[in-house]
């Protein structure tokens, strides 16, 4: 039996979607191409793992903080 995705989890995405070539990842939610296109249908459990490549990839590369807002806002699907 298949897991069905779920609304759990919210999503990073801030409606800053402007991928960042160098790094392979966007610069509003930190989620890489692959990671966007999976989110929709990505149970709970695999949201969970993203986020914390998410939050690992913003500590590296906007340690201060808030380069695009730095809101979690779970508005968006992608």
């Amino acid at each position: 039996m298949s897991q069905q995705p779920t609304q759990g989890v919210a999503s990073p995405c801030i409606s800053v979607c402007k991928m960042d070539d160098a790094g392979g990842f966007c610069l509003g939610c930190f989620r890489t191409i692959e990671e966007i296109a999976l989110w929709s249908r990505a149970p709970d459990e695999q949201r969970l793992k993203i986020l914390v490549a998410v939050e690992r990839r913003r500590v590296e590369h906007d340690p201060a903080g808030g380069a695009a807002g730095g809101d979690f806002r779970a508005d968006c699907e992608r």
